[in-house]
């Protein structure tokens, strides 16, 4: 309800209250003392507000409680371990808030200590200490007390500062330093048989996973560890859930390899352990189970055929590993129930199946970063769900897909670093392709040759419209029908110069990069119409003419780079309007005259125009001449337009001393045959003088 303020303490007089629901709002402060006194409540929920200060401890003494819900505030301190009290409990959320509390370790002079295995531990470095001793210390750590909640069914703590059970201990004698180990993760939670839903993931636990951590835990359901910091192996117990259908352990510390054990997880949809040190090979038990993969280790050999057999799968997750092979034709076969397909980043070689289906459900297909070659499969044309399509960086060898023109959904368009070649034409119907969501295009570093495609750019309706601050930023993102969301990550472009991989992908990044090609002709006015477009790269091409001025319509802009070609004339003063504009490169080509000054000019250095003998002004050392004439009197857009200029000052010449020919022969008629009647004469010599003026003020 857009609820401001703080919490009114009259609150607390509602005694008989059982139920207080005040999510989404914008309430700050602290918790009033006074709803100690609402000892009948079961349910409370103040998540997503802006609470601060630490978590009162009055919440452990609401008995009736059942669910207890402060995710999304900026709750600090310590759990209160005042809430293993709540023997009814069943749901409890602190995720996204700032705990940490326990002992302040730089107080007894601890700061960037070094742990196991070489690997720094932030803010702590060397104790001081005098015997051999081992000891624990607990900082922010997950109270004892919570093994008390018998009845709790989902604890969700993540993404808080939670570091706990570090272990110290001065195993050489004589010296004055210690060793920090990791310890167990506490089994404060995992000795809670009613559990279903474990969430502790983005915390420092900085520990292991204990060999018998999950023998009580038989009705789990879902598991997040994920960015613990956790180290060790896998341990055999957590085979024993039987219930299992979501298992979260990527970005930890996490060695060997996946048990073949993992088969006993009959219900396993979801399986992240992205960013560790595993390794080995895909066998088929993994795949004779999962429902939904996501791998992202140090896989090897090939994907086996046992996939071929998952007629459910609806994402195959397999990039940023070791596997080589041919990647399966089946995977054409299941792309009717297959959404998700990312192979990036492996060894795959041969050709990319052929056979999509009709039906075909794909939303995103990523093979990029492989070896596979041959032809993009025309078959690709069947999924009319697509929305991303990257093969860049492979050898693929082909024309310009303009048969994806049905692809009415696609807004990710990648073909970067492949032998792609011919011209970018008008189909026979004389259309050109029609990508109406498309707004990032990269088919750069290929043997694309021809005119720009002007129709192209006209049909680029989700770049031409402009947005503004109408239409608020979100990243782009896919969501299955389990519920399951998965954000379009890593995606790789250059813009501003750089090579920029992209977490995450917001929904109004526009991109069009044609560079490295063998594109002629010149640059259609018709770019200046995409008014949302932010990246523009045309570089290293075969371009001539003139750098159109409609670029300066460009209002979102904020890199263009056109270096490398053959361009000449001026640099429009109208690229002045381009407030956003960063990075500025128009370096090797035929560029003259003064270079524009003022606003975002001013931030532009030498590299911007180096290669372009006839500029002048700053940056360059080079001065115009005093009496050149200003850059927009001859700012120009083609060369045909100069033509047309030139020939109508010509003929507006020639039409002058013709008509004063006419005039005079005319006036010599009647002057002789009136015998020089002195009026006409008078009058005829001042309109001739001036039209002589009018002509040689026009030759000048």
């Amino acid at each position: 309800m857009d609820l401001t303020g703080t919490l009114p303490s009259q609150l607390g007089n509602l005694s008989f209250l059982v139920s207080l629901n005040i999510r989404h709002n914008s309430f700050h402060g602290s918790i009033p003392t006074e709803f100690v006194n609402l000892h009948r409540l079961k349910y409370l929920n103040f998540g997503n507000n802006s609470f601060s200060g630490e978590i009162p401890t009055l919440f452990g003494y609401f008995p009736e409680l059942q669910i207890l819900l402060l995710y999304n505030n900026n709750f600090t301190g310590v759990i209160p371990s005042a809430l293993g009290n709540l023997s009814k409990l069943e749901r409890l959320s602190l995720f996204n808030n700032s705990l940490t509390g326990g002992e302040n370790l730089n107080s007894i002079g601890i700061s960037n200590f070094r742990g196991v295995r070489g690997r720094f531990i932030p803010h702590l470095e060397y104790i001081v200490i005098s015997k051999n001793v081992d000891f624990t210390i607990n900082k922010g750590e997950i109270p004892s007390t919570m093994e008390n909640l018998t009845s709790l069914e989902m604890v969700a703590l993540s993404r808080n500062n939670l570091e706990v059970n570090l272990y110290l201990k001065n195993s050489i004698r004589k010296m004055n330093f210690g060793y920090l180990f990791p310890g167990p993760i506490p089994s404060s939670i995992f000795n809670i048989s009613s559990l279903q839903v474990i969430i502790l993931g983005n915390n420092n636990l900085i520990g292991y996973l204990y060999s018998n951590m999950f023998d009580y835990l038989h009705g789990l359901f879902y598991l997040d560890l994920e960015n613990c910091q956790i180290s060790g192996k896998i341990p055999m117990s957590l085979f024993k859930c039987k219930e299992l259908q979501y298992l979260h352990l990527g970005y930890n510390h996490l060695e060997g390899t996946v048990p073949l054990e993992i088969s006993n997880l009959t219900s396993l949809k979801y399986f992240n352990i992205r960013g560790n040190n595993l390794s080995g090979k895909l066998n088929d038990p993994i795949f004779n189970l999962l429902l939904l993969i996501l791998f992202q280790f140090f896989l090897q050999g090939q994907i086996p055929s046992s996939i071929c057999n998952l007629s459910s799968l609806k994402v195959l997750f397999l990039f940023e590993n070791s596997l080589d092979g041919k990647i399966p034709k089946c995977i054409g076969n299941l792309s009717s129930s297959l959404l998700l397909v990312d192979l990036h980043k492996n060894n795959f070689h041969g050709k990319i199946p052929e056979n999509f289906v009709k039906g075909c459900s794909l939303r995103s297909l990523r093979i990029n970063n492989n070896q596979v070659e041959g032809s993009l499969p025309r078959s690709l044309s069947n999924c009319k769900d697509l929305k991303l399509l990257d093969v860049g960086k492979n050898k693929l060898n082909d024309t310009f897909p303009n048969w994806l023109e049905n692809l009415v959904l696609l807004q990710v368009l990648i073909l970067r670093l492949n032998r792609f070649y011919g011209q970018i034409q008008v189909d026979s119907s004389d259309v050109i392709v029609s990508f109406p969501h498309l707004r990032i295009v990269d088919i750069s570093r290929n043997n694309f040759s021809g005119y720009l495609p002007m129709e192209f750019f006209e049909n680029l309706h989700a770049i031409r419209e402009w947005y503004g601050n109408k239409v608020k930023p979100e990243y782009m993102k896919e969501v299955v029908p389990d519920g399951m969301v998965y954000d379009v990550q890593d995606l790789s472009f250059t813009a501003k110069e750089l090579e920029i991989e992209f977490e995450e992908l917001s929904t109004l990044w526009t991109t069009i990069d044609f560079s490295n090609n063998q594109f002629s002709g010149e640059i259609p006015q018709t770019l200046g119409e995409l008014h949302s477009l932010i990246v523009l790269n045309m570089s290293h091409n075969c371009l001539t003419g003139h750098i159109p001025s409609s670029l300066g319509d460009l209002s979102e802009l904020e890199s263009l780079d056109l270096s490398s070609n053959q361009l000449r004339g001026r640099i429009p003063t109208e690229l002045k309007n381009l407030g956003f504009l960063e990075v500025l490169n128009l370096s090797h080509n035929n560029l003259m005259g003064h270079i524009p000054q003022g606003r975002q000019f001013y931030t532009f250095t030498n590299d911007s125009y180096k290669g372009n003998s006839g500029l002048c002004g700053l940056p360059l050392s080079k001065s115009c001449d005093s009496d050149e004439e200003s850059p927009s009197k001859f700012d120009r857009d083609d060369d045909d337009d100069d033509d047309d200029d030139e020939l109508n000052w010509k003929f507006s010449i020639l039409m002058g001393y013709g008509c004063g020919l006419v005039l005079g022969l005319s006036m010599g008629y009647i002057v002789f045959t009136t015998r020089k009647p002195w009026w006409f004469t008078k009058i005829f010599v001042r309109i001739r003088q001036k039209i002589v003026k009018e002509v040689e003020k026009r030759t000048l």
